[in-house]
């Protein structure tokens, strides 16, 4: 019969209180990452902790699918940092190193210019229309390490859905199967 005739047999035999059983497990699980990552977002003080490279902006340095971790704090900006930062108008957060820094005498603000280090200019097209400098609510933390290559793997299910859900779905399949 076969992997798959053992299978649709296994799910034809699950009793109710497996499957609520179950539910509650995958419950758990859902619940205990989104603790995790809430928790990540107060330690780190960044509203996204772990972000992955998307583009080859910041190569050799960052090459697209490493994760970098990310903090904010309250120091200063400084030229030299790397960090990721929101436009508006853009829903995808840009991993870029700081090259100008702009402190305002009366209020202590603090412009940024940022440039990809792959990249000839700077980031001023990549920036609002009208837009010069990025001010500190644009930036979402400093870049503090990185794992290579792990952001792959999002990568390919963003680029390739498909893949993304027959993960999911074998997932699924696991889950609902797996005998207690």
């Amino acid at each position: 019969m076969g992997w798959i005739g053992e299978t649709v047999d296994s799910i034809k035999s699950i009793q109710i209180r497996q499957l609520f059983t179950q539910a509650i497990s995958l419950g758990m699980i859902v619940t205990s990452a989104l603790i995790i990552w809430k928790a990540l977002m107060c330690v780190t003080g960044s509203e996204s902790p772990v972000v992955v490279v998307l583009s080859g902006s910041m190569e050799p340095g960052f090459k697209r699918g490493d994760i970098l971790f990310l903090h904010m704090s309250k120091d200063p900006i400084r030229a030299g940092e790397i960090v990721v930062f929101n436009v508006d108008g853009r829903d995808i957060p840009i991993v870029h190193r700081v090259i100008k820094v702009h402190e305002r005498e009366n209020t202590g603000d603090v412009d940024v210019l940022t440039k990809g280090d792959n990249n000839y200019g700077d980031d001023r097209l990549l920036y609002a229309e009208g837009q010069l400098w990025l001010h500190r609510h644009h930036i979402m933390g400093r870049a503090v390490g990185f794992l290579p290559y792990v952001g792959w793997v999002t990568i390919i299910m963003t680029e390739k859905p498909i893949i993304k859900y027959i993960l999911i779905g074998a997932l699924g399949l696991l889950v609902i199967t797996s005998k207690d």
